[in-house]
């Protein structure tokens, strides 16, 4: 294993951060103001950023004209996104933790999520509830020691609590586990607006990922996302062409909004996504996957 004393890479004053960044043929027109950015978003998260404007990957040269003012527009821009589909996706989460305590405690009774005869994997069943214990262990919502306070906490509360203090990524897998001869588990995913569980199953997975990755603050609008939403061919509502990209981050973006019209009538979600693009002209969309016709297609339209 080599010593750490090896590593090549030493930690830069700030100063030197913003001389190594003109010395690479980066244009900054206020020193100062560069500096407190900098300091309070760091060279390392910026990186990824500044990464587009480089001519040159392996010395990290930037192509003439490069600003750190660009760099920043764009960082600024990334975030925003972030927090638009923030909002969206937890609209979509808090009406899948809705549909799936109301249908399944109709279809299996309050505790259905302890009933391991009704999902299909049990090795993925035990560590759903593994999920769930630890959430409630950890939890300070007062319905939850209320409940505890007045039924002992020697069982879990019905499901209307107990996977009210889950996560995304827990209600998804609790959900993706069912099997298909549930009743509510395709009756949840027509309430979405897409023909199956399957189509629900893949999409979930999509937007945990997007979740994610808003969670923890990482650059969002060029990546590729490693859990692609299942393609959809047909459907009665207005949706999109077929994307040459199924990973793309437009792709994505269109799934989140194609949910969101059925389970929050009225969101300005996707007007403002478009109003943020107009207000940056110098984005890259193709690098997001934004055919040239995005506006005509019809969910956009």
């Amino acid at each position: 294993m080599p010593n750490r004393k090896d590593y090549p890479k030493k930690i830069l004053s700030f100063d030197k951060q913003i001389e190594l960044l003109q010395e690479r043929g980066m244009i900054i027109n206020d020193v100062e103001t560069a500096k407190s950015f900098l300091k309070n978003i760091s060279y390392f998260r910026l990186q990824g950023f500044w990464w587009e404007f480089q001519i040159d990957k392996n010395n990290h040269t930037f192509k003439p004209n490069t600003t750190f003012e660009s760099v920043i527009d764009l960082y600024t821009f990334d975030r925003k996104l972030r927090l638009l589909l923030f909002d969206a996706l937890e609209r979509i989460e808090i009406a899948l933790r809705t549909k799936m305590i109301y249908y399944l405690s109709i279809e299996k009774e309050q505790w259905w999520f302890e009933d391991k005869n009704i999902f299909f994997n049990e090795s993925f069943f035990i560590d759903s509830l593994d999920d769930i214990d630890k959430e409630l262990a950890r939890t300070k919502e007062i319905f939850i020691e209320s409940h505890y306070n007045k039924y002992s906490n020697e069982n879990r509360p019905p499901a209307y609590k107990t996977l009210e203090v889950v996560s995304f990524g827990c209600l998804s897998k609790i959900y993706s586990n069912l099997k298909n001869d549930i009743t509510a588990k395709d009756r949840i995913a027509k309430e979405f607006n897409l023909p199956n569980a399957s189509f629900l199953k893949s999409w979930l997975q999509s937007f945990n990922t997007i979740r994610n990755i808003i969670a923890h603050h990482s650059r969002l609008w060029n990546r590729n996302i490693d859990f692609p939403p299942k393609s959809l061919h047909k459907t009665e509502f207005n949706f999109i062409e077929i994307p040459s990209n199924l990973n793309s981050v437009f792709h994505c973006i269109s799934c989140i909004v194609f949910v969101l019209n059925k389970v929050s009538e009225g969101h300005t979600v996707k007007e403002k996504i478009i109003e943020l693009l107009n207000e940056n002209p110098s984005i890259a969309l193709d690098e997001m996957g934004f055919p040239k016709n995005w506006k005509e297609q019809p969910l956009w339209s």
